[in-house]
């Protein structure tokens, strides 16, 4: 089953860059490691080689699973979506109705997240609960401290 993601072209460019990064320096690191630590001596008793193939073992799913990602990747056209509600990569404000806090999210594809520089997952709680509301709506939305209100203050590209 594919899991289709949708990044902007900085996103997927990001993607990439780090597969490359992994391919051709981490992971000739770990190999040159586990030379070294089999050159060593006996590897039933080689804690440095025991851990290297481990770092690699991990290095080697982490690299799989970039793969899969990448290939299950497109670039959206967001000069094609609907500005009217929230989409992913949508610009939103939002209001918390309960404090009046306001807050600036782009939703983004999962790996694109960082909730610092305001770049909040479709697939999180309140990216879920965003998706498809339009300027002026509640947004009621359930996280594990109870349920939330947002007032969807502005949709923007």
């Amino acid at each position: 089953m594919s899991n289709i993601s949708y990044y902007s072209e900085e996103g997927l460019k990001k993607l990439k860059d780090e597969l490359v990064h992994l391919e051709q320096v981490e992971r000739p690191r770990v190999t040159t490691e586990i030379a070294e630590a089999r050159d060593k001596g006996d590897l039933s008793e080689n804690a440095e080689y025991h851990a290297a193939k481990e770092e690699q073992s991990h290095l080697e799913f982490k690299i799989a699973k970039l793969k899969n990602v990448i290939a299950n990747a497109r670039i959206l056209d967001e000069s094609q979506l609907d500005v009217s509600k929230i989409l992913i990569h949508s610009n939103v404000v939002i209001k918390n109705i309960t404090n009046n806090a306001t807050f600036k999210y782009r939703l983004v594809a999962d790996s694109e997240t960082d909730v610092r520089n305001g770049k909040l997952s479709v697939n999180s709680p309140i990216g879920k609960g965003l998706l498809g509301k339009k300027v002026g709506d509640i947004a009621e939305i359930e996280v594990p401290s109870g349920i939330m209100k947002f007032e969807i203050m502005e949709v923007s590209r």
